[in-house]
């Protein structure tokens, strides 16, 4: 059984930063792919950023040049950075990890962007 925890969302301005992880129970380098996706009340999820085996990176538009993934091998970490936050950005954000006969969720952690 793979277990993602997520960790770090908060509370944070406008314009601010924030960046959340994502620890995983096994070694990242057994997953195909790792993203984050997000749910806001109301919607949808919808993925945010990816990061495959060979470390190239994904984003959705919304995310482009503001965002950023990345990964600790040696911390079976997978990191989204989060900048210039938008109000628009408050959300659930939900760790991903597939391979074959595997899709694994983390249980998500709230990042909210207010004033």
């Amino acid at each position: 059984q793979v277990q993602l925890v997520e960790s770090g969302g908060g509370l944070v301005q406008p314009g601010g930063s924030l960046r959340v992880s994502c620890t995983a129970s096994v070694s990242i380098f057994s997953f195909n792919v790792m993203g984050w996706y997000r749910q806001a009340p109301g919607n949808q999820r919808e993925l945010v950023a990816t990061i495959n085996s060979d470390g190239y990176t994904d984003y959705a538009d919304s995310a482009k040049g503001r965002f950023t993934i990345s990964r600790d091998i040696f911390k079976k970490t997978v990191y989204l950075q989060l900048n210039n936050l938008k109000p628009e950005d408050t959300a659930v954000y939900y760790c991903n990890a597939k391979r074959p006969q595997l899709d694994s969720w983390g249980q998500g952690t709230q990042v909210t962007v207010s004033s």
